[in-house]
């Protein structure tokens, strides 16, 4: 369609489970550039460009991974930090896998048992309250 700034990629390309699918017209993504680009300088700019290519949770819920991992390797006692950093990579799960209400406690309670598990085992003084 020429004229409404949409422009539609030829390529397929792969999203996280690894199937191939049709690129949709990026207009949405040039009006969010146009939209937040006024507020950025450039070399911001030339970062959202980037991350508009984006697609999908994965590496943003292995950004949460990491940045929580390495939280907690500074801070083993801070419990508030740990429950803050599992209930916003729950949410990114959930919603990465549109995960129900069920589903997603059920995820919380088992990463907050592993890491509770972790903890128990490098720091146990810290988490002999639980």
């Amino acid at each position: 369609m020429a004229g409404d700034g949409a422009e539609l990629d030829e390529k397929p390309r792969r999203r996280g489970s690894g199937r191939l699918r049709a690129r949709r017209p990026r207009r949405q993504s040039k009006l969010a550039r146009d939209f937040y680009g006024s507020a950025l300088d450039a070399a911001e700019r030339i970062e959202l460009d980037a991350a508009a290519e984006v697609e999908g949770l994965d590496e943003e819920i292995a950004v949460l991974r990491v940045k929580l991992r390495k939280a907690l390797l500074k801070n083993p006692e801070d419990l508030a930090l740990m429950l803050r950093g599992i209930d916003l990579l729950v949410k990114a799960v959930s919603a990465r896998y549109r995960l129900s209400k069920q589903a997603e406690e059920d995820l919380a309670e088992s990463i907050a048992g592993v890491i509770r598990g972790v903890g128990g085992l490098l720091m146990p003084e810290a988490f002999a309250d639980e």
